[in-house]
């Protein structure tokens, strides 16, 4: 790949900026990914990407203005080498980065992810030299660069159930001299071909852990990934996979988000108010305000998990300052109105959802509210199991 005078200069100068700043926020302490995160272009990775103005638009939908090196040369670069997430496609439609245009809204389904979230993943795999690597999300390539650098590529074996995505990062891995093993593949699936791994790595989300990626470990092999459901609730685990293919691991701390895995995406749920028509007009008081599991803080992002585990196929939204629970699953719902003070909640269908909601936040404020990093995950034939010492046991979604 020719470069533009200049560039490559401006791009090592903020690589070396980059990676500084990451050093000194502690996520660079291992020197082999320190020399990854300094060798790796990530630049070659996002020829293009959108960021969002400053305003939203009329509708109140967020504006995305696409980045590209020929539209803006300094904002695309500098975007590049920020600890930053640069969306890069939106509801599945890959963009034409000749001619991109402004979009309005939308849900970002491919991204370069921030790198310092890249090495954390490797990093809390406990990835290290001479260990075979499914990644799982190829994207833009970047994460899967870092890991060859690391690795060799030899060892790197990368899926993507996208084929124009995979087929963009192919280009930049190659002309960067990285080659690992790339296919198209859904991620419930793993990839066989190159299975057993010593360390199985997603860059999206599950509402369950796969069963055929604990069958492609091996005995003693890890698996990270990140849990998360229909509200949107996450949480990461690191599995270590037994003999018996059974897995057990503990959740890891920290606010992460990724997108779904396609085919564990949400489904539509129609129009909310029809399904508040059907409920029964008596209310009750809660007990617990929604803000427990919507609020912008690490507890509740904790607790969204959490009340998740209970309702797993509950969906969430808000009408002006009207709560709705939808489960398109079994037919309930759930409306929570505010009520001075207080909120008023009338639920219908075979499952009482903000009732089973309720009795999670009880057991979780009973047992002092413990963090995730306290709970531990359990996976066999019989189920997947969610466990604390002090709460009673959550049991996740069928795979």
């Amino acid at each position: 790949m020719t470069e533009p005078a200049g560039l490559e200069t401006d791009a090592v100068w903020l690589r070396e900026t980059m990676v500084k700043a990451l050093a000194e926020g502690g996520v660079l302490v291992d020197p082999a990914w320190r020399q990854a995160v300094e060798t790796v272009p990530r630049h070659r990775f996002v020829p293009g990407f959108y960021l969002p103005a400053d305003e939203r638009d009329r509708q109140g939908l967020t504006v995305w203005e696409p980045v590209t090196a020929e539209l803006d040369h300094g904002r695309w670069l500098a975007a590049a080498y920020s600890d930053t997430t640069l969306i890069t496609q939106f509801d599945g439609d890959e963009p034409d980065w000749k001619r991109p245009a402004v979009r309005h809204g939308g849900a970002p389904t491919s991204s370069s992810t921030l790198p310092s979230l890249v090495v954390r993943m490797w990093a809390d795999a406990e990835v290290t030299e001479g260990q075979t690597v499914l990644e799982i999300g190829t994207g833009t390539g970047y994460s899967t660069a870092l890991a060859c650098e690391r690795l060799g590529s030899a060892d790197v074996t990368s899926i993507e159930v996208d084929p124009h995505r995979l087929e963009t990062a192919a280009s930049a891995l190659y002309g960067c001299g990285y080659t690992p093993t790339l296919a198209v593949s859904d991620g419930l699936y793993g990839y066989w071909p190159e299975a057993k791994f010593d360390r199985i790595v997603a860059a999206c989300s599950f509402r369950a852990v796969p069963p055929a990626l604990l069958a492609q470990a091996r005995p003693g092999g890890k698996v990270l990934l990140t849990l998360s459901g229909w509200l949107y609730g996450y949480a990461r685990v690191l599995l270590t996979v037994a003999e018996d293919g059974t897995a057990e691991g503990r959740l890891l701390p920290g606010t992460v988000s990724f997108m779904s895995a396609r085919t564990h995406a949400a489904p539509a749920f129609g129009n909310p108010a029809h399904w508040a028509a059907g409920l029964p007009e008596k209310a009750r008081t809660t007990r617990h305000s929604p803000e427990r599991i919507t609020a912008a803080t690490e507890e509740a992002f904790h607790l969204r998990f959490l009340a998740q585990s209970s309702v797993p196929s509950a969906q969430m939204t808000t009408v002006g300052e009207v709560v709705h629970l939808v489960d398109v699953v079994t037919g309930s719902a759930a409306v929570l109105t505010p009520d001075d003070s207080a909120w008023r909640v009338r639920e219908g269908g075979p499952v009482a959802l903000w009732e089973r909601i309720e009795r999670v936040l009880d057991a979780y404020d009973t047992a002092d509210r413990p963090g995730p990093e306290t709970f531990t995950l359990h996976v066999s034939d019989g189920g997947q199991r969610l466990r604390h010492p002090q709460m009673p046991g959550l049991m996740l979604p069928r795979p």
